[in-house]
């Protein structure tokens, strides 16, 4: 990734050129290789166009005083885009609801939006809102949070990257500083299943 980035300015032509000066600089991260589970998979249809299929779950942390809040993730499947980033203390189904029908405000309908069991996605709201729009909620088994591999994949992304690196003070803080994420992942951060390129990029490629 960090290859890609230097790449798109510029700076370095050649991986070796790039891993020569990662480790001059100390930067080693050892990733500690994890053992295989044998597990029966569900196969899910890989999707092939923007806003064919959503994916969308819920992190959690904490501001500097301890105060919990949350952020409901939603990804495009196809493209990898952040489609929107809900953050607050507490978030109900009618709030994923509004949240969503304002995306869908800007851009196309998804056909349909992967999620987990959780009450939020499970509410009556959401199920009505489903009617109305016309969009499925295609809901995962549970315990099995493999089947919403995109959704699990930005979020191990966005702790790394951001909720890791920053204190946040307060919950207007977090939204702002998660808001630049989500513009410099969308916009400039390279995507290795993109060839490389940032998302935003990739899609209006494929568009």
């Amino acid at each position: 990734m960090l290859h890609g980035l230097l790449k798109r300015e510029g700076l370095v032509k050649n991986k070796k050129r790039t891993y020569r000066l990662y480790t001059e600089q100390g930067l080693q991260v050892r990733t500690k290789k994890r053992k295989k589970l044998t597990r029966p998979r569900v196969v899910m249809d890989a999707p092939t166009a923007v806003n064919q299929r959503w994916s969308m779950d819920f992190v959690s942390d904490q501001l500097a005083s301890g105060r919990r809040f949350r952020v409901l993730n939603i990804v495009d499947d196809f493209s990898r885009e952040v489609v929107g980033q809900l953050v607050s203390v507490s978030i109900s189904g009618q709030q994923v609801a509004r949240f969503l029908s304002q995306i869908i405000e800007i851009r196309a309908r998804p056909d349909s939006i992967v999620c987990d069991n959780g009450t939020e996605f499970t509410s009556k709201a959401m199920f009505f809102w489903s009617k109305t729009t016309g969009v499925r909620l295609s809901f995962i088994q549970p315990g099995k949070p493999t089947q919403n591999a995109f959704v699990e994949s930005l979020n191990g992304k966005f702790r790394n990257e951001c909720l890791n690196q920053h204190w946040f003070r307060t919950l207007d803080e977090a939204r702002y500083d998660i808001e630049q994420w989500q513009r410099h992942y969308n916009e400039e951060r390279p995507h290795s299943s993109l060839n490389y390129l940032p998302p935003a990029e990739y899609a209006k490629q494929v568009a």
